[in-house]
């Protein structure tokens, strides 16, 4: 463990509590908008059908979009938890997501990557709540314990409170080397009851050597959970890119003339184009005593159950030649703890 993990290790055992409730301007933001085309040969496997993987039951009868929708939850009523879903997935969704207003359900006509979801869904929350405080969830990751994980999102959330020009965002640790994800390295601790860091820099998908030298130098992987402004990210995104956002903004009043723009738009990154350039932005901090995968290859999903001391469900059924999840007994044995 780098000198700077095991400083923040350290400092990570002070930390604040979830409350009953946020108050009433934070609300969060579910994006399940991705088509997760490199999974689509195992969610056959599970689903018997190619379905995009938020919406699979990946987690033995749970899928990854209703525990993201539970994560949440903690702190946030349901009246305050917003998703952006596409379109085509509206049957997938619609008995996953029913606890929520319609809306606060944000549909686009299709994929155009993270970007366009994200500016979308943000021109819907400004109309409807002004310059609330976000806090963005990705719908297909796998995070152990709920409760610890949210604690870190509300330690984010206060100090957005006492920053409100800064982003917010919770990166981990990482344990192996991998080029698919990105990278946070922190630099100076920020004055703030909760220790966060200031960014050196934010690099996305970088290449091996590359990754090898940030993890070095106690670098932390982008969960892309973020918490923030309304107004300030809003303002941040019109300077990095302000031709999409001049495209997309008329969707804020006119949100029925998406279909339209949509076809018209090229897709675009957040990451990328948004979060690694703008370094001195960002707050980060780091996620303690909870275990956290990106779930967007068949090998990491296999690798957090291999870790679990568990049989992926798939796996079984090829061993016995029956489907574990229409056998309850066998859906208790491998239920995710």
């Amino acid at each position: 463990m780098s000198t700077l993990h095991h400083h923040v290790a350290r400092s990570d055992q002070h930390q604040a509590h979830p409350g009953k409730s946020p108050p009433s301007d934070r609300v969060a933001l579910l994006l399940a908008g991705g088509d997760g085309m490199r999974l689509r040969e195992l969610t056959s496997e599970i689903a018997g059908a190619p379905i995009p993987k938020q919406y699979c039951r990946l987690l033995q009868g749970t899928s990854l979009l209703e525990a993201a929708l539970s994560r949440a939850q903690i702190v946030f009523p349901c009246e305050c938890i917003n998703v952006i879903i596409n379109e085509s997935h509206l049957d997938l969704a619609r008995d996953q997501i029913k606890t929520l207003p319609n809306s606060n359900i944000f549909v686009q006509p299709m994929n155009r990557d993270t970007g366009p979801g994200i500016v979308f869904a943000l021109l819907q929350l400004q109309r409807t709540h002004g310059d609330a405080t976000v806090a963005v969830f990705p719908t297909d990751h796998y995070v152990d314990k709920n409760w610890a994980f949210i604690t870190h999102v509300v330690r984010a959330m206060n100090a957005i409170a006492c920053f409100p020009e800064r982003i917010s965002i919770l990166g981990v640790v990482p344990d192996r080397l991998e080029t698919g994800y990105g990278y946070i390295l922190p630099s100076i601790p920020m004055k703030t009851p909760d220790l966060a860091y200031h960014v050196e820099s934010f690099t996305e998908k970088p290449d091996t050597d590359e990754a090898r030298g940030i993890i070095a130098r106690g670098g932390l992987w982008n969960t892309f959970v973020m918490i923030f402004r309304l107004s300030r990210m809003l303002e941040l995104l019109h300077q990095m890119v302000p031709h999409e956002i001049e495209k997309l903004s008329v969707l804020r009043d006119s949100p029925g003339k998406a279909a339209e723009l949509y076809r018209a738009i090229a897709p675009w990154n957040f990451s990328t184009r948004i979060l690694s350039r703008i370094p001195e932005h960002l707050i980060v901090f780091r996620v303690a005593n909870v275990s956290w995968s990106d779930w967007g290859t068949r090998e990491s999903v296999e690798r957090t159950y291999t870790a679990l001391k568990l049989v992926p469900s798939w796996k079984m059924s090829k061993a016995i030649g029956n489907n574990p999840l229409q056998d309850k007994a066998t859906e208790n044995l491998l239920a995710i703890r």
